[in-house]
């Protein structure tokens, strides 16, 4: 492989300074922008179409012509909502695996003068496992880039049905269908970057995936991947609801509802593969809205434990510290749960009734497991308003028990560090939000202004919110290079620290001991 960065000429002024990154994919051409270079676009794996729909990603062949590389690639098909903004110019198409790379001008390498690698950061994008893309503004990795002097890479996957349909209980001798095609998609992409990094100024040797909700999700089921050893060695995990992962006949319960919701009957499975996008996407979002309204707590689409990619469920693997034994910075938000209250979303269970039907079944799928009585596990919430209370449930079984959970196991295999993001601004305060579910995401990226319709700073607390950010930013970069955020930032061990992110940090010891007490020694999952 030749890791060279050359300048191409004869470009109109318009287009700025292109950059060529010549790798083993092949050689693309991006756009110098400041202090960072970026490639938009990057395919990564064949199109996932025609036969190849619900099948393992192809890595794609190597391009022999250069590969113009400015513009995002296609998003996977999703139905569009006005809270996710993928981006301008971006289209939605089965033919949706693409990667995005920014390095900082100073680390691209030449044939004259080559420059130390930096460490890689990989995204992984949330969206409830059916939203969202790589492109969305607030993953510009630009400051990120600039400010960590680390190489950004972000991933699009396939989402919904599409992705994490598990269809294999339907196959044929005729017909074949794969598992966790996500997690597949995710781990070619790896691939691509262990093998095609260094081109763009990247060491494929300090490689860190982090991700954010179901791109959490995904690093924590990565964790538990033994396919996966090798490919990062360093993970972040913001917000990952990491129990709502499930066995092989739940899944099989939800290709029926796929199935049905898509009027294929009793005709050849193969017919599946005709299908408009269009109507899968449709019956995709009606199985995704029925699953958690009928059977609260549960998700329609997330990674399988299918005795084969994943083999055991990753509260499991991680609980006991048998996980790939990398370093990791995990954590959560303070009031997860006001954003899908605030959204009307049916994923999470806030009310009584709801709430009182997930804890039944967690004791059935669980039947090991001692759970709390209703008094214990009220008793973690002693002075909360009493309407407040589903939504802390909500919060803690959906992501910070399994957090914590997860912790106790992989601190004893590698140095992790907990945190809890707690600050909002006065404007997310009086609505009710708060430190909601993906509120760091600005702060991480240190993209603040992503959002030109947002009214987060409407009311104040943007100094402060770049203060935040300059540590953030620091912190997580820094993990990346050394594997530790930082001196002010204790790793877990036997006195359980946790960081408080908020307007002035606090480092707090046993943070979650009322929770843990009320919610008691079982480790629970869906199954």
């Amino acid at each position: 492989m030749t890791d060279a960065i050359t300048s191409p000429a004869g470009l109109t002024p318009d287009e700025g300074e292109r950059v060529e990154a010549a790798a083993s994919a092949g050689t693309f051409i991006g756009r110098r922008d400041g202090s960072v270079a970026v490639w938009k676009g990057i395919r990564y794996a064949e199109a996932p179409v025609g036969p190849l729909r619900w099948r393992a990603p192809r890595p794609a062949p190597a391009a022999a012509e250069p590969v113009t590389a400015l513009a995002f690639g296609n998003a996977s098909p999703q139905e569009l909502v006005p809270e996710m903004h993928l981006g301008e110019g971006v289209a939605l198409s089965e033919d949706c695996l693409f990667l995005n790379v920014w390095s900082p001008s100073a680390s691209l390498p030449s044939n004259s003068d080559p420059a130390p690698a930096r460490p890689v950061m990989v995204w992984i994008h949330g969206g409830a496992y059916t939203y969202g893309a790589a492109s969305q503004p607030v993953y510009d990795g630009a400051a990120l880039a600039s400010i960590g002097d680390v190489v950004i890479v972000t991933v699009n996957y396939r989402l919904g049905a599409l992705g994490y349909l598990d269809l294999t209980s339907f196959a044929t001798d005729t017909e074949q269908f794969d598992s966790n095609l996500a997690l597949r998609d995710v781990l070619l992409a790896l691939e691509w970057v262990r093998d095609n990094i260094a081109a763009f100024g990247g060491d494929p040797d300090a490689v860190t995936v982090f991700g954010e909700s179901a791109g959490a999700g995904m690093i924590t089921a990565l964790l538990a991947t033994p396919s996966a050893e090798g490919l990062f060695h360093r993970a972040i995990a913001e917000s990952s609801p990491a129990s709502s992962m499930y066995g092989p006949a739940r899944s099989k319960l939800v290709a029926e509802h796929f199935l049905a919701e898509a009027r294929m009957g009793e005709g050849p499975i193969g017919e599946v593969r005709s299908m408009p996008v269009s109507a899968i996407v449709e019956a995709a979002t009606r199985v995704y809205s029925s699953v958690p309204s009928e059977s609260p707590g549960l998700l329609a689409f997330a990674p399988v434990v299918d005795g084969d990619l994943l083999p055991e469920h990753p509260i499991t693997v991680l609980h006991q510290g048998r996980g790939l034994p990398v370093p990791l910075i995990i954590g959560t938000n303070h009031d997860e749960a006001t954003l899908f209250k605030f959204m009307k979303s049916p994923l999470m269970p806030i009310t009584p009734a709801a709430i009182t039907t997930m804890m039944q079944r967690l004791a059935s799928e669980n039947p090991d497991a001692v759970l709390p009585s209703r008094e214990q596990l009220l008793g973690a919430y002693e002075g909360v308003r009493s309407r407040a209370v589903g939504l802390g449930i909500a919060r803690d079984i959906g992501f910070r028990m399994p957090t914590v959970w997860l912790v106790e196991g992989h601190s004893t295999i590698a140095p992790t560090y907990l945190y809890r993001f707690d600050w909002a601004t006065p404007m997310l305060r009086l609505i009710g939000m708060a430190a909601a579910h993906a509120t760091e995401l600005p702060y991480v990226w240190g993209n603040l202004d992503s959002n030109r319709r947002d009214y987060t700073f409407a009311l104040g607390g943007r100094r402060t919110g770049e203060e935040i950010s300059d540590r953030m930013t620091q912190w997580w970069t820094s993990f990346a290079a050394t594997g530790t955020p930082g001196s002010e930032w204790p790793s877990y061990d036997a006195d359980r620290a946790s960081l408080v992110i908020d307007r002035t940090d606090r480092v707090e010891h046993d943070l979650d001991a009322g929770l843990r007490k009320g919610w008691g020694d079982a480790v629970l999952s869906f199954t």
